[in-house]
This record gives structure tokens, C-alpha cells and sequence, in this order.
């Protein structure tokens, strides 16, 4: 990735957090403990821990979260930028590491390192129209982004959220999004791929209302997390639209180990989500982006 690709994102040097563990032994984490925990979904939960004085993470980014005697996983931040007294990861139980980290309780131990990875180009979104595209959980990723965006509403055009979860009981942060659609500056857009007869929504994949969203593709920059499939899907119809595939940005998630680029699990072709990513401009992957197996 050449010099110019790397600057399209922004980056943070885990190595000067106060949670990145020893610069000697970056693979080393901070002890500190579970605050609060909350549970979004059958699967789902959100865990608020302590964080080491002097944290700081760019939206997009991700920590490495141990649970002692378990292992570790990459799990995405997904609280506010804002509030530096809180460190929020939102997982869900697939694995025995996310299932040992979702049956912590207030004033368990927990092993933290980071932040890592290329965040989100807010920079980028000066004065563009703002469309994020959110699938199941996918949103999580997302929320930083969305949270400094409401922080510096003045400096983006129109915002957009168009959000799919598959259904109803499966939607993420439920309460918060009512309060952001009740907003006058957004425009707010939930669909779920299956619904009973008490669900008053759209009912249909996320792609579907892309076509309903008020924004200039010309002057858009997207922000794209979810399933893969649902991610190619998404640059499509918005493609379709004259969105730049260099307007895109998409967030890979991969099986990491070790999140700075030495393990080789997440390598993504020449790349590694660690340490390239998480977040990609759509330009830099296209000519992989769809071949299956990589």
C-alpha cells in the first residue's frame, strides 16, 4: 500500500496509549476491569470497562480483549470518541473467547490492548454528504463515527443512516436510535430482512433503501460495515447511483491474532486487516474485494 493510500485514513500508534501494554512487549495487556454490562440482543452484549488514564481512539478502530485463562479477540470500539472516561465494546458470543468475555460481570478482570488499526477518514467528509450503511452487527463499528459526526453536525452536508438487521428483536442500540430519528439533521432508515405482523417498519435487506436516501452521489463519501456479502451489495447500489468507488470505505473484519501484522491470520490478499485496516477505501480492494476464498 503506498504512502499516499495509508494517508486516506487515520491512524493512531497503539504503542503511545496507556492501554497499549509495554512498547518492549506490544503483545503484553493492560489488566483493568469490567464496569458495566449490558445485554442488546439474544447473542449480544455491550461491556463499558475502565479505561488506563490518557486513552484515546479514533472511530473504526479496535482493542484486543482478554479473558484470563481464555484467549483474546479483536473486538471493535463502539462508545463515543468523546468520553474518554469509557471504554465500550459491543460483542457478540460466536467463539469460546466472546462467549468467556460476554459472561463478565461488573468488577471482573479484563485484559485490554490497543487501540489498532486505520480508522475511519472523517477528515475526508468536510463538507460531503454523509451516507453510513450499517448491517446487523456492523453498527457497532459505526456508532464512533456516527457520535462525531452529531459532535461536528456543521461541517457535513446531509447525513444518511440506512440500517439492516435481520429482525426486529436483533436491532442494535434500540433506544438510541429512536432518540437519532427523532433528530431533524439525519436521515434515519431501518429494515429487517424478516418480520411478524407487529413490525410497522420496511421489511427487506438494507440495499433496498439506498435508492430512498437524499443525498448527491457526486459530493458522498459512504462508510460501509457488515457482512461481506452485504457490503458488495451496498457499494453496488450505491455505484449505480455515481458514487466514487474511492468515496467508499469499508470495514473487513478477520480472524486477528495478533494486530500488528505479524501472525498472518487476517492477511486479505497482500494485506492485513490488522494492520492496514480495518477500514479500506472500496478503490484499494476492488480488484479482490469479490473472489472468494481470500
Amino acid at each position: 500500500m503506498s504512502t499516499a493510500q495509508r494517508a486516506d485514513v487515520e491512524v493512531a500508534t497503539p504503542a503511545s496509549n496507556a492501554l497499549a501494554g509495554s512498547v518492549a512487549d506490544p503483545m503484553l495487556p493492560v489488566i483493568t476491569r469490567v464496569a458495566r454490562v449490558r445485554r442488546e440482543g439474544a447473542d449480544i452484549w455491550t461491556l463499558e470497562i475502565k479505561p488506563a488514564a490518557g486513552f484515546d481512539f479514533l472511530p473504526g478502530q479496535f482493542n484486543m480483549l482478554y479473558a484470563l485463562g481464555v484467549g483474546e479477540a479483536a473486538i471493535s470500539i463502539s462508545g463515543d470518541p468523546a468520553e474518554r472516561g469509557r471504554l465500550i465494546h459491543t460483542i457478540r458470543a460466536v467463539g469460546r473467547v466472546s462467549e468467556a468475555l460476554t459472561r463478565l460481570k461488573p468488577g471482573d478482570p479484563i485484559g485490554v490492548r490497543g487501540p489498532y488499526g486505520r480508522g475511519w477518514p472523517l477528515d475526508k467528509a468536510a463538507g460531503a454528504d454523509v451516507v453510513i450503511i450499517a448491517g446487523g452487527l456492523g453498527l457497532a463499528p459505526l456508532r464512533p463515527a456516527i457520535y462525531r459526526f452529531f459532535a461536528e453536525r456543521p461541517r457535513i452536508g446531509r447525513f444518511v443512516l440506512l440500517v439492516g438487521m435481520r429482525q426486529p428483536e436483533e436491532i442494535l442500540f434500540q433506544q438510541e436510535l429512536e432518540r437519532w430519528r427523532r433528530r431533524l439533521d439525519i436521515d434515519l432508515q431501518v429494515t429487517v430482512d424478516h418480520a411478524g405482523g407487529d413490525w410497522r417498519g420496511s421489511v427487506g435487506v438494507v440495499t433496498t433503501l439506498i435508492p430512498r436516501a437524499a443525498f448527491d452521489p457526486a459530493h458522498t463519501i459512504a462508510f460501509i460495515c457488515g457482512p461481506e456479502v452485504m457490503m458488495r451489495f451496498s457499494i453496488a447500489g450505491l455505484a449505480a447511483l455515481g458514487v466514487p468507488a474511492s468515496a467508499m470505505y469499508v470495514s473487513m473484519e478477520r480472524n486477528m491474532k495478533c494486530a500488528i501484522g505479524l501472525c498472518g491470520h487476517c492477511q486479505f490478499g497482500t494485506t492485513f486487516i490488522c494492520r492496514d485496516g480495518p477500514v479500506f477505501a472500496y478503490d484499494q480492494l476492488r480488484p479482490i474485494f469479490s473472489l472468494r476464498e481470500i
